[in-house]
């Protein structure tokens, strides 16, 4: 199962504070759209999204058919395929991706102790 690239999406109160906070520690822009509230942050192959008023807690994202770079992997599993894995394994969604669907596509789930999971592809 290729998940894709893995980066953490925090929920901030402040978006340039946050920001700042995460400069300090060596992350650079990456990403994003502050007008909107989001910006996405990199330090070496590690990705933090910073996402000020979009969702109530932090999530884990993966972003199948991408590296840690943004750039389209050859060899990856669809998010519809994914989900339907996921599925027959019995997990429970909180979103679904269209599976008669193709392109950009997202689910999501929760762990057993409530932490979210985004799975995101924006491949088309």
């Amino acid at each position: 199962m290729k998940l894709g690239a893995f980066s953490v999406s925090l929920s901030v109160k402040n978006l340039e504070a946050s920001e700042q906070f995460y400069h300090k520690l060596g992350f650079t822009s990456f990403g994003g759209d502050k007008s909107q509230n989001w910006l996405i942050l990199k330090n070496g192959d590690t990705i933090i999204g910073l996402f000020q008023d979009m969702f109530p807690d932090n999530i884990l994202t993966f972003n199948p058919g991408w590296n840690s770079d943004a750039e389209n992997l050859d060899d990856y599993t669809d998010v519809r395929d994914l989900q339907k894995d996921l599925k027959a394994m019995g997990i429970i969604f909180t979103s679904e991706a269209d599976p008669d669907g193709s392109g950009p596509a997202s689910f999501t789930i929760v762990d057993p102790d409530g932490n979210a999971i985004l799975v995101d592809q924006h491949r088309t």
